[in-house]
Parts: C-alpha cells; sequence; structure tokens
C-alpha cells in the first residue's frame, strides 16, 4: 500500500509531464512481477535436495515485495536488487535496495526504496515543483485556449472574402488548421490521461489512449511540417521569379500531412512491438523516441537554415539601389517578420532535443515552460502576425464592412422614402441616380480604390 500511495504523490508532482494516473507505473509493476514469479518458479524447479540441507539452517523465502524481486537466500545473507523500474523511469537514477535475510525472515529494506533511487517524499522542495507544475499546466490551458479562439477567428476571415484566396493565404489556411488540431490533440490527450483514477481503466481504454497518444504526436509533426512549409514558399518567392503556385501547393500539402503520417505510423509500429508499454506517452527506449524526435530536429534546422538565407537576401535588396524604391517597406515588413519568426518556429527545441531527461538536474523546468507555456501561444502569434495585421486582409475588411454600411444607410434611406409614398419614392431614386450624397460618392470611391 505504502508504494502505490508513493506512486501516486510521485505523479501528482510531475502531472504537467503528461505522466497517466498509474497506469504506465502499474503496467511496469505487472511486468516486473511476472519476471520474478518466472524467476521463482524456475528457481524452486532447480532445488534439490542437496541445496535444501546445505539451507536447513535457515533461509528466507523468494518474494515479490510489490516494488523488487528477492530470490531465495541463508540466514546472514545481504541481498541487493536494483531500484524498481517504475522509479528509474520517473527519476532516471540507478541505485540499490538491501535486505538482510535473519532467522526472523527478511528485514525491512534499506535505504527507502525513494530515497536510495532519488526521490524523497519528505523533501519540501518537492511542494515548491508540484507548486510551479501546475502554474505551469495552467499557464499552457490558458495559452492554447486563446490560440484556438484567434486561430478559428483568422481561418474564417481568410476563408469568407474570396478575394484572399491566394496560394499564400492557402498555406497559412493549412498552418492555422495544424495549430488547432495541435491544441485541441492537447486538450483531448490531457482529458484521457487524467479522466480516471481507477485502476481498471489502465485496461479497458489502452487502445483509444494508444490512439489518443498517435493522434497528439502526428498533430505535433504536421504542425512543424507546416512550419516548414511556410519558411519553403517564402524562399521560393524570393529565389524564384517565375513558377506553377498552384502545381508547389499540391507538393506543399503532401509534405505537410502526408510525411508526418509515415513518421507517425513508423513511430506507433515500434511501440507495438518493442515498447507497448502503458498509453505510450513515456519514452523510456531513447531510439524509437528518434523516430518523432528526428524528423522534428531535422526540419527545424532547415527552417532555421532557410530563414537565415531569407534574411541575406533581404539585407542584399535592402542595400541595392532597387532596395530604395517602393518595394522598400515591403522588404522591411518582411525582414521583421522573419526575424519574429525565427525563434518561433522552434529553435529552442533543437537545444533541449539533445539534452538528457533528467529530473533532477533543473533543464526539464525550463524546457517545459518554452515547450509548453511559451508554445501554447505560438497559434496565437501567428494568427496575428498572418491574420491580423497582415494590410491585404485588413483592406478587405474596411472594405467589406463600408460595402455593408453603405447597403444598410441605402436600405434605411429607401425605407424612409417609400413610407412618404411612391410618387416620392420614384422621385428620390431619380435624385439617387443623378446626384448621390456627397457621403456616399466618397464611400464609392474608396470602395474603388480597394
Amino acid at each position: 500500500m505504502w508504494t502505490i500511495w508513493v506512486i501516486i504523490f510521485w505523479i501528482s508532482t510531475v502531472l504537467i509531464r503528461a505522466v497517466p494516473p498509474v497506469c504506465d507505473l502499474l503496467s511496469v509493476l505487472k511486468k516486473e512481477e511476472e519476471n520474478c514469479a518466472e524467476t521463482l518458479l524456475l528457481e524452486a524447479k532447480n532445488r534439490t535436495p542437496e541445496n535444501d540441507l546445505l539451507l536447513s539452517s535457515g533461509r528466507c523465502a523468494g518474494m515479490w515485495d510489490n516494488m523488487s524481486c528477492w530470490p531465495s537466500s541463508a540466514v546472514g545473507q545481504t541481498v541487493n536488487a536494483h531500484c524498481p523500474a517504475f522509479f528509474q523511469m520517473l527519476t532516471g537514477k540507478k541505485g540499490f535496495v538491501y535486505r538482510n535475510c535473519t532467522s526472523e525472515g527478511w528485514s525491512d529494506p534499506y535505504p527507502r526504496p525513494d530515497i536510495a533511487c532519488g526521490y524523497n517524499v519528505n523533501d519540501t522542495t518537492n511542494e515548491a515543483r508540484r507548486s510551479y507544475f501546475m502554474t505551469l499546466k495552467t499557464m499552457y490551458t490558458i495559452g492554447y485556449c486563446t490560440s484556438l479562439v484567434t486561430l478559428m477567428i483568422a481561418l474564417v476571415v481568410l476563408v469568407s472574402f474570396r478575394r484572399l484566396r491566394c496560394t499564400r493565404n492557402y498555406i497559412h489556411m493549412h498552418l492555422f488548421t495544424s495549430f488547432i488540431l495541435r491544441a485541441s490533440s492537447n486538450f483531448i490527450k490531457d482529458a484521457i490521461l487524467f479522466s480516471s483514477e481507477d485502476i481498471n481503466y489502465c485496461g479497458a481504454y489502452t487502445a483509444g489512449c494508444k490512439l489518443t497518444m498517435v493522434f497528439f504526436q502526428y498533430c505535433i509533426m504536421s504542425n512543424y511540417s507546416w512550419l516548414l512549409v511556410e519558411g519553403l514558399y517564402l524562399h521560393t518567392l524570393l529565389v524564384i521569379s517565375f513558377f506553377s503556385e498552384r502545381k508547389f501547393l499540391w507538393w506543399f500539402i503532401a509534405l505537410g500531412w502526408g510525411a508526418p503520417t509515415v513518421f507517425v505510423a513508423a513511430w506507433a509500429t515500434a511501440r507495438q512491438l518493442h515498447e507497448n508499454i502503458g498509453c505510450w506517452d513515456i519514452n523510456t527506449n531513447a531510439n524509437t523516441w528518434w523516430i518523432i524526435r528526428g524528423p522534428i530536429v531535422f526540419s527545424i534546422f532547415i527552417n532555421f537554415i532557410i530563414f537565415v538565407n531569407i534574411l541575406r537576401i533581404l539585407m542584399r535588396k535592402l542595400s541595392s539601389p532597387e532596395g530604395r524604391s517602393s518595394d522598400f517597406n515591403q522588404y522591411k515588413r518582411l525582414a521583421k517578420s522573419t526575424l519574429l519568426l525565427i525563434p518561433l518556429f522552434g529553435v529552442h527545441y533543437i537545444i533541449f532535443a539533445f539534452f538528457p531527461e533528467d529530473t533532477s538536474s533543473g533543464t526539464m523546468e525550463i524546457q517545459l515552460f518554452f515547450e509548453l507555456a511559451l508554445g501554447s501561444f505560438q497559434g496565437f502569434v501567428v494568427a496575428v502576425l498572418y491574420c491580423f495585421l497582415n494590410g491585404e486582409v485588413q483592406l478587405e475588411v474596411k472594405r467589406k464592412w463600408r460595402q455593408w454600411h453603405l447597403s444598410k444607410h441605402l436600405r434605411q434611406h429607401l425605407s424612409t422614402s417609400a413610407s412618404n409614398g411612391g410618387s416620392g419614392l420614384t422621385q428620390e431614386m431619380q435624385m439617387v441616380r443623378s446626384n448621390p450624397p456627397e457621403h456616399w460618392r466618397a464611400t464609392f470611391q474608396r470602395s474603388s480604390v480597394l
């Protein structure tokens, strides 16, 4: 019972790390218990009368103590066991726990397993870490909600206005969709992983939980893929003068949505064959995890190189005589947007990808802050840069607003005229056609310019 309470207390401190309620830990414990039962059964089969006579002075029977496996031993022996596997998953620290075999049976384990394996339940610093993680969880929940709302508004704006339908904005729409899926999958994942503390949950919903993690990993990979597509498209605009945008768009769609499917399918297959533990949210095998992490790191690295080259091209254009023309401001705005997007496109992911996931070093807190707290607002920043601050979008919205306002004003004016009688309406229509009011004329002129 003490073991389960230690597990639950530890999970509460690392909730933000997406450790499921007991499920993965119980799966590991169950596997360790089965291995121990096989070891003790093999030991019993290999027992001979000579061995029993040798141990007639007393012995401690082999047992499973809910955490570690202890083989049969003679009185007076000290036996060591490795740290329980679930502790190694959580702390990454390897250590040993000892028991003495006495005439009265096994002694209590020493040092206590949680201390020997790198975690002290009585350590007051864990409360501060738990508070930090809960604050972090609140921050990324707010961030993803903000991003989700702004991205949906931005997507509706780009879809609603026909004049905004072009290859550039189509790519923006796909990028918005990938951010929406990423935020939604994060909420779905949290709802599935933390929906119940019942142990029966672990076996009843394992398949659905694994599918949720597959969908979550696909959304993350597709998001990074479309960030790469944005970089490739911007680079193509600056480097190639004439190209078929429609043809390139289909290649970009294949890269953005198709490439992640291949890697996520390979990762799911590897997990099923070699690391089929729990809900697939804890990555104990680095080789399997790099099936997902490798392509993401590679895409971010390529994106960084692309944007450095974009800045080089922009600086060259700005320093040339042509850069002083009417395109100067356009290139300047593009350069500013590029500088903002370089850190946004996940450069921090490359830095932390090669750091060990050690909970005691402090790097995990920093990594989680960048990936979750700041990363959750990426969708919001993208929506603001590519939609709300987009001059083309602003002009189109203003044009539609003026048209709606003019139409409403005209309907009100005609309705007032109609209430004065048919002759008055006819005269009013003729007057409007021959000599429209000045503010209507000005509105028409501004609309024609836009």
